[in-house]
């Protein structure tokens, strides 16, 4: 029983990590100043808590993300 060996492809091309990097961290920069926008402008008791921790979650998600691909894109491998 010989299986074939295939090589390893990556999802994303290496020469795409730092066009995506830079896409996720612009898009978790602007759900971060939703937020901050969110919690200036809208009273204390009108706020959604549920409202607040979706955009605060897909935010650091994106950022982390982000952070992670920008990382990679300059050769830092962890």
């Amino acid at each position: 029983m010989v299986s074939e060996i295939k090589p390893f492809s990556p999802l994303v091309h290496i020469s795409q990590f730092g066009n995506l990097a830079w896409t996720l961290l612009l898009v978790g920069a602007l759900l971060a100043a939703w937020f901050f926008i969110y919690e200036v402008t809208t009273g204390k008791f009108e706020r959604s808590l549920l409202k607040e921790l979706v955009i605060a979650l897909l935010s650091s998600v994106f950022l982390g993300i982000g952070g992670m691909f920008l990382l990679l894109s300059i050769g830092l491998y962890f």
